[in-house]
């Protein structure tokens, strides 16, 4: 998996390429941490290429969505596919996570 970032204002978008599973989701992990300890407290976690995501990977964005509350920040999601759509609402996930259609979107509402 490739994780690319962006900054627009004052959200830092986080895109997200392949495969999150048992495999990638550490180094996700680790650089939602790194961002969170490093400031950042508004992140759009963008899946347009995003192509599968286990429970594992939906855990990574669960421990971060906490650590980003415990601090006043914000994760939101944008640009899901069909079918990754469809885990985040079989896991009951969309109660927990804003999603927008697209990742200038999810900015737009992220830092208001």
């Amino acid at each position: 998996m490739e994780i690319t970032e962006r900054k627009v204002g004052n959200v830092c978008v986080v895109g997200l390429n392949g495969r999150l599973d048992s495999g990638t989701s550490d180094s996700l992990a680790q650089r939602l941490h790194q961002l969170i300890d490093g400031g950042e407290r508004h992140l759009v976690i963008d899946g347009g290429t995003l192509d599968y995501i286990s429970s594992t990977g939906l855990r990574v964005l669960l421990v971060a969505a906490k650590r980003l509350k415990a601090v006043e920040g914000k994760i939101v999601l944008s640009s899901l596919k069909p079918h990754i759509l469809e885990v985040f609402e079989i896991a009951g996930f969309k109660s927990i996570f804003p999603i927008y259609a697209t990742a200038d979107q999810a900015a737009q509402q992220s830092s208001a």
